[in-house]
């Protein structure tokens, strides 16, 4: 599948300018195959960046300027497989956002309701309104009670990344089963709204895991490398700082290389 791009009147296959936005590559969600789940944590201004886990507002608006140039509109998980399943997924991308990062209702989320763009938010419940205690970079301060409130009711799917970001394949069977129940239940009862989406800590997936998030009635699960169809193992696409538009373009590209080897 060739580049499509959709804004003024440039010749389709030619590339933009990268003026007001870095464009990408028709999402590729043709039949039978899920268009790419974008996967970021933080967007934010930051001197240090060890895991490279955070964009800046800039870098980030502009990205979603280029989903949008495109023709292509960013939707949360949840979303993204109501619309495969009823066969109007062709334009969209899924959009993620891991740990539930304050940064997100402050820069992000503005950034989403402005194209009519949603996204899921991956909480860890045992932290909400602390910081990153998990992590061995810089703290970040996560979103309090209200922020996730403010976040769902401006659209944005909130859904679990457990209680205590813990690595889920080492886990005992109780903790197991603690970790995605209880993370849902507080989710559930802060909201007012079911949850029906799971991203696994640190990407690290067992088929153990994945039994116990289906197991455990979940509708899907987020992982990381995985490129199979289970929708309790879906792959992501990591999104950072360095992604400009032709890493975009090539990161597209790889995505529907991958959907079209699973035929």
């Amino acid at each position: 599948m060739g580049i499509e791009w959709t804004t003024g009147s440039r010749r389709r296959g030619t590339p933009a300018p990268d003026t007001h936005g870095e464009p990408v590559p028709d999402a590729g969600g043709g039949p039978g195959r899920l268009p790419p789940v974008l996967m970021y944590h933080s967007v934010d201004h930051c001197l240090e960046d060890p895991h490279l886990v955070t964009v800046t507002p800039g870098r980030f608006e502009r990205q979603m300027r280029g989903l949008e140039a495109a023709g292509l509109r960013g939707v949360g998980v949840a979303e993204l497989l109501a619309a495969k399943a009823a066969g109007r997924h062709r334009r969209l991308v899924g959009l993620t956002f891991d740990d539930g990062y304050a940064d997100f209702v402050r820069h992000a989320v503005p950034v989403l309701a402005r194209r009519g763009f949603t996204a899921t938010v991956f909480v860890v419940t045992g932290e909400i309104g602390g910081r990153n205690a998990w992590d061995t970079g810089p703290r970040k301060p996560l979103m309090d009670a209200g922020q996730l409130r403010a976040a769902a009711e401006a659209g944005m799917e909130v859904a679990s990344h457990g209680v205590r970001h813990v690595s889920l394949p080492e886990a005992g069977d109780d903790e197991l089963a603690a970790e995605l129940r209880d993370s849902r239940a507080h989710l559930e009862d802060l909201l007012q709204r079911p949850v029906p989406g799971f991203a696994y800590p640190y990407g690290n997936i067992s088929p153990r895991v994945v039994r116990a998030v289906r197991d455990a009635g979940y509708d899907y699960g987020c992982a990381i490398w995985t490129s199979g169809a289970d929708r309790h193992a879906l792959a992501r696409t990591y999104i950072g700082e360095r992604d400009g538009a032709l890493r975009m373009r090539l990161k597209f590209a790889r995505h529907r290389f991958r959907q079209r080897r699973l035929r």
